[in-house]
C-alpha cells in the first residue's frame, strides 16, 4: 500500500460519512470523501418551495437514476420503475446529503431497543435479533454527537427517556410557539407527559454557525444560517479546515475492486460532469451512501472472488431492509373555538412546537397487553404554501375556481392553523423487505439499479394505529376540529436502514460489531445499513453516534497495522 494517497476513502457525505471524516481528519489521517451530488454552500440555500419540495434540484432525475419497487398485487410481486410511479427514494444527493433537509427532531434509542428479542422474544414472521452492542457502548457517542452536531433541548426525567452521562444539553431548546401551553395542559389533563423535543438546530450561536432565525421553512430546506446540524455544517467544514480532507463532489462510485489480499484496493468512479472514469486508491474504505444504496453498491461490486456481491458470504447483503413504521394525523385549531392562548400568538410564524410523547414507547397494560410501542412528535402542518393551497381546492370532488377558490384560500390561511402529530414505531425486519439488483434496469452510468421489495409486518400497523388513536384524544382535548389520522404500511423514503446487518456471527450478518465487513477487513459500512432493528425514533442521532464509534475503531486499526 506504499504510496497510496489516502488513508481512508469514504463514499457518501451525509451524517455517517461526515462523522467518520471529521474524526479521522482531526486525528491527522488523509481522507477523501466521494459524493455523487454537488456542493451547495450555505448562502446558496433558499426557501423556494418549487425548487426544493416540488422539483429535483437536489435529487437525480428519475429517468437518469431510479429504483424499481416490488409490491404484492393480488398475491403476485409486481416491479415498477420509479420513473413510472414518481415514487423517489433519493434523499438529498448533495454534499451533506439528506442531513441538509431534515427537520432535526432527534432522539436517542432506548437501552431496550438494543435487546428487543431478549425483551419481547420471537415475533412470528419477523427477523428480530439483539444488537451485538449495548446502549452503554453507544452512550458516549450520543453525547459526542450532541455536542459536535449541536443538538438543543431540555432533559426531563421520564421512564422511557434513555439515561445520560451529562445533566443536560449544552444548547437550550429552540423558541416555541404559544401553542405548547395548550398542548402541555391538554396532555396533563389526560395523564400524559409532554417532553421537549431534542432538535439538531442551534438555539445559540456556535463558532461560525449562527442560531436559528425561525424562517418558518425548516424541514425539506437547507439552512442559510448554519443552525441546522447537517453533516456539511457541523462536520465536513471543520474537517476541511484541518487540511486533511479532499472533498470530491460530482463523483459517482460504480464499484469497489478487491485485489490479491481480498481487500478493497480501489474504487471505480466516474466524474458526473466530464463522464471520465478513474480509480481512487486507499488503505481503507468506508461505505456511507444510505442503506439501500450502500447495499446496491456492494452487490454491484461482485467479482470472481465475491460472486454474490462484496462482503456477502453470508447471503445476507441487502436483506432485512427496514424503514420507520407509523403514520400521522392532524386537526385544526380555529379562531372561534381556541382556548388558553390568543389566536394572534397561535398564528405567529416560525416558532417550533417542540413536543414529543414517549408514554407509549413500551406498552405493558392489563387491558391492552404487552408489546413494543413508539414515540410521537407534535408539530404544525408543513408550511409549504403550494402544498397547503392544493389541499383546499376541491369541494365534493370537484375543483373550485375563481372567487370561490380565493375565499377558501383566505379562510384556510387566516382563520385556523393545523396541529399535526407523527408516530414512529419499529418497522419489523422480514424476509419480504429487502434490496437486490434489477439486472434488466440500468442507470445512466450502466449500473444495475436497486430493486426494493416492500412489505410491512402486520404488527407495525397494529402499533401505529394504537398510538394514533391516543394522539387523536390529545387533539380533541386541545379543542381541535376535523381530526383524522392515517397509518399506512407504505414506507417513508427518508428513513431507510438495514441491508448490511451487523452481528457477531459471519454466517448471519454482513458486518461485525465495529461495522467492519466480516469478509473484507479494510471495508466498513457506517450508515444506517448496520441496524438490525431501528427503534421507535428517527434514526439520525443513532447514525451520527455510531459513525463516531466506527471512526474510533478505524483509527485503532490504522495504528495497529501501521498502514
Amino acid at each position: 500500500m506504499k504510496g497510496v494517497k489516502y488513508d481512508v476513502v469514504i463514499i457518501g457525505s451525509g451524517a455517517s460519512g461526515g462523522a467518520v471524516a471529521y474524526t479521522l481528519c482531526k486525528a491527522g489521517y488523509k481522507v477523501a470523501v466521494l459524493e455523487k451530488g454537488r456542493l451547495i454552500k450555505r448562502d446558496e440555500f433558499s426557501k423556494d418551495e418549487l425548487a426544493y419540495a416540488r422539483r429535483d434540484i437536489v435529487t437525480p432525475n428519475l429517468f437518469d437514476e431510479y429504483h424499481t419497487i416490488e409490491e404484492k398485487v393480488d398475491g403476485e410481486w409486481i416491479a415498477t420503475p420509479t420513473y413510472d410511479s414518481g415514487w423517489s427514494f433519493w434523499n438529498g444527493n448533495i454534499v451533506g446529503g439528506s442531513s441538509n433537509f431534515m427537520s432535526g427532531m432527534l432522539h436517542r434509542m432506548h437501552p431496550d431497543d438494543f435487546r428487543l428479542k431478549s425483551k419481547y422474544g420471537e415475533i412470528k414472521g419477523a427477523n428480530v435479533v439483539d444488537w451485538p452492542i449495548t446502549y452503554r457502548d453507544m452512550e458516549p457517542y450520543y453525547t459526542l454527537a450532541e455536542e459536535l452536531v449541536g443538538i438543543s433541548g431540555k432533559y426531563e426525567k421520564h421512564p422511557f427517556e434513555p439515561p445520560r452521562s451529562t445533566a443536560n444539553f449544552t444548547q437550550p431548546p429552540t423558541k416555541e410557539n404559544a401553542v405548547v401551553k395548550l398542548l402541555d395542559k391538554s396532555c396533563r389533563n389526560l395523564d400524559i407527559t409532554p417532553l421537549v423535543t431534542p432538535r439538531a438546530v442551534l438555539s445559540k450561536d456556535k463558532k461560525d454557525r449562527s442560531a436559528c432565525y425561525y424562517s418558518n421553512f425548516c424541514g425539506s430546506y437547507g439552512c442559510s444560517s448554519g443552525a441546522k446540524g447537517s453533516s456539511r455544517e457541523a462536520l465536513l467544514k471543520p474537517a476541511l479546515a484541518t487540511g486533511n480532507l479532499t472533498l470530491m463532489s460530482n463523483t459517482y462510485v460504480k464499484s469497489l475492486h478487491t485485489g490479491k489480499k481480498d481487500e478493497v484496493d480501489y474504487a471505480l468512479i466516474v466524474d458526473t460532469i466530464t463522464a471520465k472514469e478513474k480509480h481512487i486508491e486507499a488503505k481503507m474504505f468506508v461505505v456511507a451512501a444510505q442503506a439501500h444504496e450502500s447495499a446496491r453498491l456492494l452487490l454491484n461490486s461482485a467479482s470472481k472472488d465475491h460472486p454474490d456481491g462484496l462482503a456477502n458470504s453470508s447471503g445476507e447483503l441487502g436483506k432485512n431492509l427496514i424503514f420507520s413504521a407509523g403514520g400521522s394525523g392532524q386537526g385544526v385549531l380555529r379562531k372561534e373555538s381556541l382556548k388558553e392562548i390568543t389566536f394572534e400568538d397561535l398564528m405567529q410564524t416560525g416558532l417550533f412546537v417542540n413536543r414529543s410523547v414517549l408514554d407509549w414507547y413500551f406498552i405493558d397494560h392489563w387491558w391492552d397487553g404487552t408489546f413494543k410501542g413508539g414515540s410521537v412528535e407534535f408539530m404544525f402542518e408543513h408550511q409549504n404554501i403550494i402544498s397547503r393551497a392544493r389541499k383546499n381546492n376541491e369541494e365534493e370532488g370537484k375543483l373550485v375556481w375563481g372567487r370561490a377558490l380565493g375565499d377558501r384560500m383566505v379562510k384556510r390561511f387566516t382563520e385556523g392553523k393545523s396541529i399535526r402529530f407523527e408516530v414512529f414505531n419499529d418497522w419489523l425486519p422480514t424476509d419480504d423487505c429487502f434490496v437486490s439488483l434489477d439486472e434488466t434496469h440500468k442507470d445512466k452510468y450502466g449500473m444495475s439499479v436497486g430493486k426494493l421489495r416492500l412489505e410491512a409486518h402486520p404488527q407495525d400497523l397494529k402499533v401505529g394505529k394504537y398510538i394514533a388513536k391516543k394522539c387523536e384524544k390529545i387533539l380533541e382535548e386541545m379543542g381541535a376540529k376535523d381530526i383524522y389520522s392515517s397509518v399506512s404500511s407504505a414506507p417513508p423514503q427518508n428513513l431507510v436502514a438495514g441491508g448490511c446487518r451487523f452481528g457477531n456471527d459471519p454466517k448471519t450478518s454482513v458486518l461485525n460489531k465495529h461495522c467492519q465487513a466480516h469478509d473484507v477487513p479494510n471495508l466498513f459500512v457506517a450508515d444506517a445499513s448496520f441496524m438490525p432493528t431501528g427503534g421507535s425514533v428517527p434514526y439520525t442521532w443513532t447514525i451520527y453516534a455510531n459513525a463516531f464509534r466506527v471512526a474510533d475503531h478505524i483509527i485503532k486499526e490504522l495504528k495497529e497495522k501501521r498502514i
